[in-house]
């Protein structure tokens, strides 16, 4: 119990001043130290994990999917897809194994500076807002025509900074190619297993395809995200019309993926807040509201609900769901939901957001969904290490709804 020392002696005021003085001193020293040290330690983890950032390819698979050799086409050519380049492997994926830390301090430090450089683009380039154009990586390719046997070939070499698009945050990639307008008629690529940096190099030969009429048709790459068990996911597509581009010899290209055309762009946008909290372990998600939800029903609208699982490497642990909203494309929801994380679990972990439509006679069908983690899309990224930055602060961020 603290005693009023005023009345021991006539002295005691002037050894209070002191005492307060010396307090302060100390005090003030202390924090001069635990800076330095700070600062100190966040330049050691800024270098160790430098050299552990980039992960590449892994042993690419079939999948069971069994390869075209060859097509016949309405011109009376055929495609051939011959053997991928020999001594083109990909690289093995680097190892990211970490050390524990000493305290949670420490870990949230290096979880934060190890997403800043993850993260992709600039600065400039994150501080637009979620619905703003995502980037879905780039493919190269090469395309030319051999006049005296009347070929025409394609070959689809790598693809770099694609997007993740399974629970694991990584996709397992293929490219279809067509020569629109014919679509019945398509060859694929093998699928590169967890590899978001994937390296094909497989050619396709058209053959007995005249000239004439190659310069009427359209190149058309479509790169997916293989998914055994459930549809194929589309992750970006290119085309270029081949009567302008000079097929004498063969010319190769780097070019954007776009978003697929077949209305996944049009599912709607979601805003949701998080909330983490690196003393008692948890993430708080907050399912605010959603705007221009495509209409699943017959009558031109959905019944909206918005489930929330939480995926550890690539288990499911928890789910959590709201209400349902009735015959709503811009419903409002405003419910929260909190998740226990350990902090040396958070860079394992997936945040998936699915919106649902809530159908009695049928199964439900899913409107769009959103995966949240510290490697997902740049938009999703960008959530994810806001959260981690700003902890026990709730950040909130529209998000595109994708297929």
């Amino acid at each position: 119990m603290y005693r009023d020392p005023e009345a021991a002696s006539p002295g005691a005021p002037t050894r209070e001043v002191l005492l307060v003085s010396a307090i302060i001193t100390v005090s003030l020293s202390v924090t001069i130290v635990l800076c330095g040290l700070c600062h100190w330690c966040q330049r050691k983890l800024g270098k160790r994990y430098k050299n552990s950032l980039e992960t590449v390819g892994t042993p690419d698979s079939g999948r069971g999917r069994g390869e075209k050799k060859a097509i016949k086409l309405p011109a009376g050519g055929k495609a051939v897809n011959t053997a991928p380049v020999p001594g083109q492997t990909p690289h093995d994926e680097s190892d990211r194994r970490t050390e524990p830390r000493s305290s949670v301090s420490d870990l949230v430090n290096s979880l934060t500076s190890e997403m800043l450089m993850l993260s992709p683009g600039s600065e400039e380039d994150e501080a637009h807002e979620g619905c703003s154009r995502e980037n879905l990586g780039r493919i190269q390719f090469s395309v030319g025509y051999n006049f005296q046997e009347s070929t025409l070939t394609v070959k689809v070499m790598k693809a770099q900074e694609l997007p993740a698009k399974d629970f694991s945050g990584t996709s397992d990639p293929f490219v279809k190619i067509y020569l629109l307008p014919d679509k019945k008629h398509k060859l694929e690529t093998k699928v590169k297993r967890k590899n978001l940096n994937p390296h094909w190099n497989e050619t396709f030969l058209f053959e007995g395809f005249p000239y004439e009429k190659v310069v009427q048709r359209v190149l058309y790459l479509q790169v997916l995200d293989y998914d055994r068990f459930s549809r194929n996911d589309p992750i970006g597509e290119v085309s270029i019309p081949l009567n302008k581009v000079d097929l004498t010899q063969m010319q190769t290209f780097w070019k954007d993926l776009k978003p697929c055309s077949d209305g996944s762009g049009s599912r709607g946008e979601l805003l949701l807040s998080l909330c983490y909290n690196p003393s008692a372990n948890s993430i708080i998600v907050n399912i605010i509201k959603a705007r221009n939800l495509k209409a699943m029903d017959i009558g031109g609208t959905s019944d909206p609900y918005v489930k929330v699982w939480l995926m550890y490497k690539d288990k499911r642990v928890e789910k959590k769901k709201t209400v349902t909203k009735k015959r709503n494309l811009n419903p409002i929801f405003n419910e929260s939901f909190a998740f226990d994380i350990p902090t040396e679990k958070l860079r394992e972990t997936t945040i998936i957001i699915t919106v649902m439509d809530k159908d009695k006679l049928s199964r439900n069908d899913v409107i769009g969904k959103i995966y949240l983690s510290w490697k997902s899309g740049p938009g999703e990224v960008k959530h994810w290490k806001d959260m981690i930055a700003r902890p026990r602060q709730p950040v909130a961020q529209w998000h595109q709804l994708k297929a």
